[in-house]
Parts: structure tokens; C-alpha cells; sequence
């Protein structure tokens, strides 16, 4: 099967139809895949954008705008510049930090639902694969780069993950394409330098086959991967409660690779990311801490806390915003999440004759009471919190709606008696979409 064809079959596959936005740094991979991508729209008239990172780390890249500008007219590709700012300094990998700008910068310009396409190929699998065997990397790391992941408002695409780099140079050899060599790939201070230069060649000569072998042990991780997620998604579903808590004793039950397994899936999706290590510190010294503990376990800039035997990750960002007044079927940003109030013929939360013109959102109010429907007598907000289990540093972060100065409902937890319609009422109901808490 011929490059064109191969890139065709795996595109179509991955995105058949929509705009394509092609990563194109001059060098010989990303000229190749913009050649590809360039045929392939033409043939599908497809819109089509090359989009260059100008870094501005080193003198010799200062050429390279111009040369992707001329490349990409030669192809018929519009073409698009996107300068960024490389934060750098002590104890900062320049390699990281620019793959950050980058992919930042490539992000922000993908429409909703449009692929972009990056050049990484069978050698630079294999690389992945070994660097995540230098960092002691578990199956996530082993996985090495999938061939669809998604990014900013669309997705990235990598066509031509089971291609050798051998293949796309013979392939750019024989269209004529020219293409610029980055002098800091000679520097091996760099690890995928170091293995790119030194050691995969080696591998190479000695097993012919290495790098889609290597390929091969990723893709089987990448299916365990999928198992471990699909597996901690059903061991958490029983264990979180209304405000995102993680219940202990759940995870108590189960075994501790599995215990770890749904305790790895839950802290990523909140940003942690924990080594092996720092997981058996964090179940350790804080799952397991004595009752009346207030144990926190800080890493990474985020903090890991527990109350009334959950675990809870706070939100480092979304400050509360308070609204004056509802209109009725418009989403309204509150900083920690958004609210939309709609009229309804029957499961109403609120009682028709009550405006959302009347209602505001406040947050952190003190001295408020309420009875929560389905509940005798009333109570203190504050004790209400703690029988909801919703810990201290979140409550400042709960809506409050209000009608003048009494409590209507404690958005996502309960909506206060004298509020609620009688069963099959029309009225209004509450729409909450929260962000991490």
C-alpha cells in the first residue's frame, strides 16, 4: 500500500469528513503530512490551514516562517503563523515548556469539532515507549501517544503513527519536497535526542523490527488502559456522594490494586496525577488517618482532604458570582458552575407563582435556616451542611437562591419546602451544571 493510500484508509477512519488544521513545523515529518493532507483536500475539497509555531528560542528558526510560508503556497494550503512565549528559567525543561506553548497555541485555534494533524510517526512511538520506561511509567505512560486524543474544542490526529520516518523521507525524496533540520535535534543533552540519535539506531540495526514491535506493547497498554478506566468507573460510581466526595470505606473493600486503580482515575480527572509512591502516601496518611484527624496531603500546587470519611479535591480556581435576578431559560456563569431556570408542566422544583425575576444567587450567607422538602422542622444552614456532608471549604462555593432574604433552594443539594409545587404542578425547575468543586 503506497503513503497516499495508507494516510487516506487511516484519516478516513479517524476523520472522515470537516476542516483540516495541520501542525507544520518545516521539518521533514510535518512536510510530508502536509503534502498527504494537502492531495487528500483537494481530492475531498476539504477547507485546509498549515499552522506554524515560531518559538523564537534559537537564531536558526527565524528563517523557517518564511520557508513554511512557501511551502505551504507551493501545496495550495493557506497558511497561518502563531508566535508564542516560551516560559523558561531554573528547574524548567525548555523541551516541556515549548511543547506547552505549542499545543496551547495550536488549541486555541481549532473551531469545535475540527482535527488537527501532527506528523508523529513509528520512531517517534517507539521514543515515547522508552522514555516512559526511564520514568518507571505505569500503563498510562506505556500507552505512548494514541492515534486520536482530543484538544481544546477538537480533537488531535496523528495518521501516521505506523509509518517508519525511513518511509517518509523516501517518500519526500521522490515528490521533491525540501524541508529544514532543526540544529537543536543534535544536542543528546535532550532525552529523546539521546534516543533518537544514540540509541534507537542501535536497536534498529540489531532488531529490524523493534520500533513496531515497541508499537505493537503500546497498543496492548493502551487496551488495558481503556479496561482500568472502565473498571475504576464502575468501582466509584457507588462511592461518590452529592458533593464529589469519594467515600473511604468503598475503597476499604476493595482490593488494593483495584483500591489504587479507582483512586488513580479519580484524582486525574481533578488534575492530580500521583506516582506510586505519593498514592501509597496519600491512602496512608490521610484515607487512613484516626477519625478526628484534619489531615492534607499537598502536591502539585493542589490539595487532597477528607471529610466525614470522603476524600475531596478542592478547586483551585472559579471565583463565586453572585446574579441579581433569573431570566427564565437563560444559562447564567456563577464561577462554579452554570444555572438555567425553565418552566415546566410537571417535575417542577419551584413553585409556579414564584418569578425568576424575584430570585437571586448569593453565596456564603450566615444565619439563614431552612427546611429542606421531605424534611420536618427547620435547621440551620449550617448544620444542614454537615448533614449533606458537604465540607467546609466548599460551602462558600454552594448557590444560594434567594427570594428577598429567605433561602429558595441550595442549588444541587435541596430546595426549601415552601417553595416546592404540589406533585405534577407546573412550575419551574433548576438546571445545574457544576464544575469541579
Amino acid at each position: 500500500m503506497s503513503l497516499c493510500d495508507h494516510f487516506h484508509r487511516h484519516l478516513q477512519a479517524l476523520y472522515p469528513a470537516g476542516p483540516l488544521f495541520v501542525a507544520f513545523s518545516g521539518g521533514l515529518d510535518s512536510t510530508v503530512l502536509l503534502a498527504l493532507a494537502a492531495r487528500l483536500a483537494a481530492e475531498q475539497q476539504r477547507d485546509i490551514m498549515a499552522l506554524h509555531v515560531h518559538h523564537g528560542l534559537q537564531a536558526a528558526a527565524e528563517a523557517w516562517p518564511a520557508h513554511c510560508r512557501q511551502v505551504a503556497k507551493r501545496l495550495g494550503v493557506e497558511y497561518r503563523m502563531l508566535k508564542v512565549k516560551v516560559n523558561t528559567g531554573p528547574r524548567v525543561s525548555v523541551e516541556a515548556a515549548a511543547r506547552d506553548a505549542r499545543y496551547a497555541a495550536l488549541a486555541a485555534e481549532l473551531p469545535p469539532g475540527a482535527a488537527l494533524l501532527t506528523g508523529h510517526h513509528l520512531d517517534d512511538q517507539a521514543e515515547t515507549l522508552l522514555l516512559a520506561l526511564k520514568r518507571g511509567a505505569g500503563i498510562k505512560g506505556l500507552a505512548a501517544m494514541p492515534a486520536c486524543k482530543p484538544l481544546g474544542r477538537g480533537i488531535q490526529l496523528r495518521p501516521l503513527l505506523e509509518v517508519e520516518r525511513a518511509e517518509l523521507e523516501r517518500f519526500a525524496t521522490e515528490q521533491g519536497l525540501r524541508w529544514v533540520e532543526d540544529p537543536s535535534n543534535a544536542d543528546n543533552r535532550f532525552d529523546r535526542n539521546f534516543l533518537r540519535n544514540d540509541i534507537l539506531p542501535r536497536l534498529l540495526t540489531q532488531w529490524p523490527a523493534f520500533a513496531r514491535t515497541a508499537s505493537r506493547s503500546a497498543a496492548l497498554c493502551a487496551e488495558q488502559l481503556e479496561l482500568a478506566r472502565e473498571l475504576a468507573e464502575q468501582d466509584l460510581r457507588p462511592l461518590l456522594n452529592a458533593s464529589n466526595g469519594l467515600g473511604i470505606a468503598g475503597l476499604s473493600r476493595l482490593s488494593p490494586a483495584r483500591r489504587n486503580n479507582a483512586l488513580r482515575h479519580w484524582l486525574s480527572e481533578r488534575g492530580m496525577h500521583l506516582s506510586r509512591s505519593q498514592l501509597e502516601v496519600a491512602w496512608t496518611e490521610l484515607a487512613l488517618a484516626r477519625e478526628d484527624a484534619d489531615p492534607v496531603v499537598k502536591i502539585g500546587g493542589q490539595e487532597l482532604r477528607r471529610y466525614q470519611e470522603h476524600l475531596y479535591v478542592p478547586a483551585l480556581q472559579g471565583a463565586p458570582v453572585a446574579v441579581s435576578a433569573l431570566q427564565p431559560g437563560q444559562w447564567l456563569e456563577l464561577g462554579v458552575g452554570r444555572l438555567r431556570c425553565r418552566r415546566v408542566e410537571s417535575g417542577a422544583q419551584i413553585r409556579a407563582d414564584v418569578q425568576p425575576s424575584e430570585l437571586h444567587i448569593a453565596f456564603g450567607i450566615s444565619g439563614l435556616r431552612a427546611t429542606p422538602l421531605g424534611r420536618s422542622g427547620s435547621r440551620s444552614l449550617k448544620k444542614l451542611w454537615q448533614e449533606y456532608g458537604v465540607p467546609p471549604w466548599q460551602r462558600p462555593r454552594v448557590p444560594l437562591l434567594m427570594h428577598k432574604d429567605k433561602l429558595v433552594a441550595a442549588v444541587g443539594l435541596f430546595v426549601c419546602a415552601d417553595y416546592a409545587p404540589e406533585p405534577s404542578q407546573p412550575g419551574w425547575q433548576l438546571e445545574w451544571e457544576p464544575y469541579a468543586l
